[in-house]
């Protein structure tokens, strides 16, 4: 009997997650990526395989407190979400990278919801 380790679970839940959740030019992918220290956040347009625009706590890291906590992922919610709206672009599709919707992942997205984005 073999044991899965963390990386190995969260590799499968993102492959799981991938297969359903696209993204486009008019309505990119929000991938998100939490390391111990920040947590990174992209706009990607899965048609092109192309990066449109990314934020990190690193951008924000005088603003708040920390870098690898909830406050500084609301910066970057708030920071993505504005990058957004400056392309024009309204509306995106989440993408939580097999991490569970909570803590930091939650207040990314929440505070993205909170500056317009729809998602």
């Amino acid at each position: 009997m073999s044991t899965r380790t963390k990386k190995e679970s969260r590799s499968r839940r993102k492959s799981r997650i991938r297969k359903k959740v696209i993204g486009t030019q008019e309505k990119p992918r929000l991938s998100v990526f939490r390391s111990l220290n920040h947590i990174y956040v992209q706009a990607i347009d899965d048609a092109t395989g192309k990066t449109l625009f990314a934020a990190s706590s690193s951008e924000v890291k005088g603003k708040s407190k920390g870098t690898g906590n909830r406050d500084a992922a609301k910066a970057v919610g708030e920071l993505i979400a504005n990058k957004c709206k400056d392309k024009g672009i309204e509306a995106v599709v989440f993408d939580r990278g097999g991490y569970l919707y909570h803590g930091r992942v939650k207040a990314l997205a929440e505070a993205a919801r909170a500056a317009g984005l729809k998602f």
